[in-house]
């Protein structure tokens, strides 16, 4: 259920037809499911036969060559409807984007061909929410890089093809080295799946490195610039992403809540809900948060796109603004379908749990404020 139409400003047109179908058909239909726990791969299919499993992936490699804005467009549609596979697919592009910028031409083909699911693995319970500064090892010798980690979070740990891997760096100076890390590597181990209260399909759990041996070639980007690659390419399009997802789940929640309200009646008083002026205010309020937020989307995408001077402001702003306003606004919808919001097939409840996730990935709301008032007092921000 679409709150509304995409804007006209989509700047790939089969995309957003494509998506506006596949969301509205095989992922609506599938997200009780996934939000029962089962993993989003009815959504993984359709993105793959449209070709959108390879939307960040260059066109010489057989990929569309989408935008961040074109990104953003999709995860925030699919979001409406499930906000299980909106993470799954904010993590699989955003691993993409990497691969993109350092990968083989031969994994970027199979990323392009809908072969290859990708996903960061960069969270660590000794680092936490300072996701640039990996405790994980790297041991070089000759060809070959073994790997000792304990990461925290991975999404699509069990569905993943790879991991694009986060460690300290093998020989050279430096924060961070990133890594292709196939899923499959021997040593790898999941202690637990996941439990959680909300986005309960995506998969995401701790994984565990022992003695992981790959071959140095897997190697995305200089040993030792991992934090260049991290700032430079993963957090402006992670942080955009995630924040698609806020605000694909609070439009999902305004229209479920606002159809609701619209059809339960008072019989003894043959009146809608929506009659009552308190309920229409709790509407509105809502709506302007979600086009204020929208607002700031739609300019971080510009600043971005364009290059701006205002870009890295921007994209700690809108992974903020939208993590908490979509904390509120699904609140206010919780509140005001009453009891009927605890049900499932009302289809508010799901939209709050899933909108607490936002945030608390890192970087948290918490730690974006943060870099936001340093970057406002002309401080560094590292």
């Amino acid at each position: 259920m679409a709150s509304g139409p995409m804007e006209v400003c989509v700047q790939n047109r089969a995309v957003h037809e494509n998506i506006d179908a596949i969301a509205s058909g095989p992922i609506a239909a599938a997200a009780a499911g996934v939000d029962g726990g089962a993993f989003p791969q009815a959504t993984i299919d359709a993105l793959r036969g449209a070709g959108l499993l390879g939307l960040m992936t260059p066109t010489a490699h057989g990929g569309l060559g989408g935008t961040p804005g074109d990104a953003a467009r999709v995860v925030s549609r699919i979001a409406q409807e499930c906000g299980s596979s909106a993470m799954v697919v904010c993590m699989h592009y955003s691993g993409a984007a990497v691969i993109a910028a350092h990968g083989s031409p031969a994994v970027n083909a199979a990323v392009a061909r809908g072969e290859h699911l990708s996903t960061l693995a960069f969270s660590e319970a000794g680092s936490r929410s300072h996701f640039w500064a990996p405790l994980s090892t790297a041991a070089l010798d000759g060809d070959t890089v073994t790997l000792s980690a304990r990461k925290s979070w991975i999404t699509s740990a069990r569905h993943a093809t790879a991991y694009v891997w986060s460690s300290q760096p093998a020989s050279a100076e430096g924060a961070s080295t990133i890594w292709l890390v196939p899923a499959d590597a021997a040593g790898l181990s999941i202690p637990r799946p996941f439990d959680g209260l909300g986005l309960r399909g995506n998969d995401s759990s701790p994984v565990v490195a022992e003695g992981v041996s790959i071959p140095a070639a897997n190697r995305l980007g200089e040993d030792g610039d991992g934090f260049n690659v991290m700032m430079g390419v993963v957090l402006p399009l992670f942080n955009l992403l995630n924040a698609s997802c806020s605000l694909g789940l609070m439009e999902g929640a305004l229209a479920r809540a606002t159809a609701h309200v619209s059809g339960t009646r008072y019989a003894h008083l043959d009146s809608a809900l929506a009659d009552l002026p308190t309920i229409r205010a709790y509407l509105a309020k809502s709506k302007v948060k979600v086009d204020m937020v929208r607002g700031l989307w739609l300019d971080a995408i510009a600043a971005i796109e364009g290059g701006r001077p205002d870009a890295m402001l921007r994209v700690l702003e809108i992974k903020a603004a939208a993590n908490d306003a979509a904390v509120e606004v699904t609140d206010t919808m919780m509140r005001i379908c009453g009891g009927a919001a605890f049900r499932k097939d009302v289809g508010v409840e799901r939209y709050f749990r899933d909108a607490r996730a936002g945030a608390v990935m890192a970087p948290t709301s918490d730690v974006l404020y943060d870099f936001i008032g340093k970057a406002v007092c002309g401080m560094d921000l590292f």
